[in-house]
């Protein structure tokens, strides 16, 4: 009687957003064990993740699902209060980022495999939203948000560009060879390095496993794509001091980030715990006050919506390469990885987060920007 007047409960909140327990749209959720609803009510987002990958509900489209719960703002109504205390209390008393942490995601998340990688990204292996504007296919959207970086920057040949956060070399390797400029690109993952330095052999292009805060460096372009979730809020000023510091003074400086609406000092609880460790989404607010003084805003591009179709290309690779990759990752992972792509998707689509390429400039600079798109 307990569990079905909480199943009751459970759906009254639910039809907010018309969702159904054992319903037949693709967006109703299934569910299999009857502790469930006491313990999404209970633990919250963290809760709703692991009874998935535990196989406590399933649903036939999880981004459907998770949009639909965003857009009726259902998180307000459930939350674990116990583990957001928990993350609260991190994020104040400790520097989750700090240099001593700071390869933790790359341990954790990056280094996992990258074959992986190899079969969910697309041809150039780009792990960032891609510019669907006029582009049909992942392979021709990650180029396009490539090429649209590369010329907001203005790049020349035989510019000198630091890439922070470069990932498995993607941005260094094009811009080397379609702009003819010189890359440094400096990850916290190991097998990014390793990989990007095989993918990159014989072009003007190096890489080093390095924390972003060690770099002294004079450079005419800075790039930062998809790395900027993982500095953290307490390190935002130091981040920005490093890129002044590394900038030429007719240089310019271009930040592709995640970010959120909302100022926040910690990140979703169930994404903490097992996708990106010490991550944190920045707001504008957030960003615009730690750059304060040391740039000048040159222009602001949100691109958010185009990262919906990205992780549901990306779904589909991961699940067309399954077969290939069961024999290194257990069921629990393949339940984990789609809940991460799908629930991300979701969220995207309901604007919960967004993308932002913000241009900058260095204060008194005389160079004359003209917005791309």
């Amino acid at each position: 009687m307990v569990n079905n007047d909480i199943k009751k409960a459970f759906q009254k909140i639910l039809d907010f957003a018309d969702i159904k327990i054992n319903g037949s749209r693709p967006w109703d959720i299934q569910v299999h064990n009857p502790n469930f609803y006491s313990r999404v009510l209970t633990g919250g987002n963290l809760a709703l993740g692991e009874s998935y990958m535990d196989g406590w509900w399933d649903c036939k489209k999880i981004d459907q699902l998770i949009y639909r719960v965003l857009k009726a703002q259902l998180d307000k109504k459930v939350k674990g209060s116990k583990n957001l205390f928990w993350l609260f209390l991190k994020t104040h008393l400790i520097n989750p980022q700090s240099r001593s942490r700071a390869f933790i995601v790359g341990q954790k998340h990056y280094d996992i495999s990258n074959e992986l990688y190899h079969y969910m990204l697309d041809k150039r292996m780009n792990y960032s939203c891609g510019y669907w504007k006029n582009a049909k296919t992942l392979d021709k959207a990650q180029e396009a948000k490539l090429d649209l970086i590369c010329k907001k920057l203005k790049l020349k040949p035989g510019m000198t560009v630091l890439d922070i956060g470069c990932g498995w070399g993607s941005f260094a390797k094009y811009a080397a060879q379609k702009y003819k400029v010189k890359v440094l690109g400096v990850t916290i993952s190991k097998e990014q390095a390793k990989l990007a330095r095989k993918l990159c052999k014989g072009l003007d292009v190096e890489f080093r496993l390095q924390d972003y805060r060690d770099l002294k460096q004079k450079f005419d372009r800075i790039v930062s794509i998809g790395m900027f979730e993982h500095v953290g809020h307490k390190n935002y000023d130091e981040f920005f001091k490093v890129a002044n510091r590394c900038l030429k003074d007719d240089g310019l400086f271009l930040l592709h980030s995640i970010a959120t609406s909302v100022s926040t000092t910690h990140t979703d609880p169930w994404t903490e715990k097992y996708i990106f460790p010490n991550g944190m989404l920045p707001s504008a607010v957030q960003i615009t006050k730690s750059y304060e003084k040391l740039f000048q805003l040159e222009d602001w591009h949100n691109i958010g919506v185009y990262y919906d179709p990205t992780l549901m290309a990306w779904h589909k690779n991961f699940n067309k390469a399954w077969p290939k990759l069961k024999s290194k990752f257990d069921e629990r992972f393949f339940r984990m990885w789609n809940y991460y792509l799908l629930s991300c998707a979701g969220s995207f689509r309901a604007r919960h987060n967004h993308v932002w390429q913000i241009v900058f400039s260095k204060p008194g600079s005389q160079v004359r920007y003209n917005s791309v798109r």
